[in-house]
């Protein structure tokens, strides 16, 4: 390697080591002083009835022989295969509002033959939901999730701080943290109540470090945050702001001049900029280098929410840092296993001092009961499976993003599709329209997206084929100008 380049990685190597120590030094601080206010929380964890003898079969890593496959296989279908019964189908043509009661009290189940008579039931195919890799009907998670739950039961119900916490919920954070490349992991109940966890943790530890007992403008923490962040995002930085001690700033999506010149005019020392990787409903990504850059010049502490990029971006399903090179140049990163893991619950993988911060004053956290060890175990064995063997799974999903692009022209960057119509009732009729020709596609309307700027939200799996990809994007053809986007826009021309 050439001398320049050399002495350029060695300044780039301590510029990260001087962004990570001082962030560890202000964690350490603030958990000397929980110590000192009898304040720090622990997680004890429960060995479960026969729990013991499985951990001798298994090992410390609680690998056990999963069942893998080489390709598709029949019942990958049903992650993407669903029906919706004749009330259903005609409330919604109609835009009529439910409560979901009528496949409870409908005509379905007059009788004990709900499920067996097609007439009543008309078939979908799914692109609506976040089963990015089709694992929600995999052999292995679904044996885990019944071995467990035979075995077990439900687990202890309680606060992982209390009781809730066992041997299912270390594996799962292990095999989580390796898989992030950070040195732990904190599971929570959902990927929302993790954001809302780490936003308040943020402000406590502004508030732990203050002279005084609320911090002075200096002593604040400022968070950056881009403007289309997942609601949870949002949530917490406002309840953070509720306890006087963050200021919130919002830069305009993946803007990194308005971005830059925000942190340029930030006088505050404690920096955060906070950013979906993968945005869930544009599905474009941060500019995640960028970003790195940004992290070392000011210092600052990165954080992103990782829900839609977790094993479905890079080689080893790690993520948008894994798919950026940038793994160690990300602090602390957000996930979830209700997406492409097929199962449920979030995650925060992030250093052991971060953990033991957010475990102690996170609150969405401490005031949750634990995940059940069913889902827990399901969860560990959508992660061993997806990050290290069945790896098809990705090529195929991205094989369907070259489908869309090959059938429409249009320029997508990922397994999420934003198809943006405008108006409410454009979008909405769309999305009749192609629940006649036997697609769920949901219209994507305010508050979750802007005022005109209602979309089609196409979500992509790996459980689709070649072939689904074609009868969908010919059913689209007759309601949206697929030639009017140029290629490179996802802003489409409706024909209704």
């Amino acid at each position: 390697m050439p001398l320049l380049s050399l002495e350029t990685a060695l300044v780039s190597s301590l510029r990260e080591m001087e962004v990570s120590n001082l962030w560890d030094k202000w964690v350490g601080e603030a958990l000397s002083k929980l110590d000192s206010l009898k304040l720090l929380r622990s997680l004890r964890p429960l060995y479960l009835p026969n729990e013991q003898q499985q951990m001798n079969n298994t090992g410390v890593s609680g690998k056990e022989e999963y069942e893998v496959f080489d390709e598709m296989q029949p019942w990958d279908r049903s992650s993407v295969n669903v029906s919706i019964s004749e009330p259903t189908y005609r409330k919604w043509l109609l835009e009529i509002p439910s409560s979901g009661d009528e496949i409870v009290h409908g005509e379905c189940l007059a009788d004990d033959t709900f499920g067996t008579s097609q007439q009543q039931f008309k078939r979908l195919l799914l692109f609506s939901g976040n089963d990015y890799l089709g694992l929600s009907s995999h052999p292995a998670v679904r044996r885990a999730a019944a071995e467990a739950a035979r075995d077990y039961g439900m687990g202890p119900r309680g606060s992982p701080l209390i009781c809730g916490y066992t041997y299912h919920h270390r594996l799962l954070e292990s095999s989580l943290a390796s898989l992030k490349k950070k040195e732990d992991c904190l599971l929570c109940p959902t990927g929302f109540s993790a954001n809302m966890a780490l936003m308040v943790a943020l402000g406590n530890l502004a508030s732990l470090l203050a002279a005084g007992n609320v911090p002075v403008k200096d002593e604040k923490i400022a968070i950056f945050s881009d403007e289309l962040n997942h609601a949870s995002i949002i949530d917490g930085i406002r309840l953070a702001e509720r306890q006087r001690s963050v200021e919130f700033f919002v830069y305009k999506h993946c803007d990194m001049s308005h971005l830059r010149a925000l942190l340029s005019n930030c006088k505050m020392k404690k920096k955060v900029v906070v950013t979906d990787s993968l945005f869930s409903m544009d599905g474009d990504f941060a500019p995640m280098l960028e970003l790195v850059e940004l992290r070392r010049k000011h210092n600052l502490l990165l954080v992103i929410d990782d829900a839609h990029g977790t094993f479905v971006c890079g080689n080893s399903g790690g993520g948008v840092a894994e798919e950026f090179e940038c793994e160690r140049d990300v602090d602390i990163c957000i996930g979830t296993l209700s997406k492409a893991a097929g199962c449920h619950g979030g995650f925060i993988a992030c250093s052991k001092r971060w953990k033991q911060l957010i475990q102690s004053r996170g609150r969405s956290f401490i005031f949750s009961t634990a995940t059940p060890v069913p889902i827990a175990a399901a969860g560990h064995a959508a992660a061993v499976i997806v990050a290290k063997r069945e790896t098809w799974r990705r090529r195929e999903l991205w094989n369907r993003v070259e489908d869309f692009r090959a059938l429409t022209g249009i320029a997508i960057s990922s397994p999420i599709i934003s198809l943006i119509v405008g108006s409410e009732e454009k979008a909405l009729k769309a999305s009749r329209e192609l629940l006649k020709s036997g697609f769920h596609v949901t219209a994507i309307r305010p508050p979750t997206v802007p005022p005109n700027s209602c979309r089609l939200r196409i979500a992509l799996s790996a459980a689709h084929t070649t072939d689904d990809l074609r009868k969908l994007t010919s059913a689209l053809s007759s309601y949206i100008n697929f030639q009017d986007t140029g290629g490179t826009s996802l802003h489409i021309h409706s024909k209704l």
